[in-house]
């Protein structure tokens, strides 16, 4: 990977640490050395369900992210 699109990369991941605190964000590295999945696990229950997500690109990532905020939501309204 060149160093300006690890660059963008580092900047991408960054932001979705800084939109996501109750996850611990990264990049999983391939089998063949490449960069791989974007991968999010919880460490703040109230910022999710799954205990991990993992998807192909960052901006399906914040999806599920999101996803999971609002579920963690649903589920902290019904136990009210």
């Amino acid at each position: 990977m060149n160093d300006t699109r690890a660059q963008a990369e580092d900047m991408v991941l960054a932001r979705l640490r800084a939109d996501f605190p109750g996850h611990s964000i990264w990049r999983a590295t391939r089998y063949d050395g490449k960069p791989g999945d974007w991968v999010a696990t919880l460490h703040n229950p109230a910022a999710g369900i799954e205990p991990t997500v993992m998807r192909s690109t960052p901006s399906e990532l914040r999806a599920a992210l999101i996803n999971e905020r609002e579920r963690a939501l649903a589920r902290d309204e019904e136990a009210r």
